[in-house]
């Protein structure tokens, strides 16, 4: 009980913590899991062997990290 009263008090007076607060951010989850199954309905639509299958799945599931990275690369941050 201790301990938890410590962290909210932290977070209430906005001091650095060095313990990890977790905090529920379940939209980002939902839009990031959507993004996944829209690019695996445009990477898997036209996959007729197991290496396009398994290389569509691969694409979009990693697509998200690769575009902000080009992204963040073109606006030079």
């Amino acid at each position: 009980m201790n301990k938890e009263n410590n962290s909210s008090e932290c977070c209430k007076e906005k001091k650095c913590c060095t313990k990890h607060h977790y905090h529920n951010h379940t939209d980002q989850g939902a839009i990031y899991g959507l993004g996944v199954v829209g690019a695996l309905f445009y990477f898997l639509q036209n996959a007729t062997t197991f290496e396009t299958v398994m290389i569509g799945i691969g694409k979009s599931v990693f697509w998200p990290a690769i575009l902000m990275f080009k992204l963040l690369t073109y606006l030079n941050m």
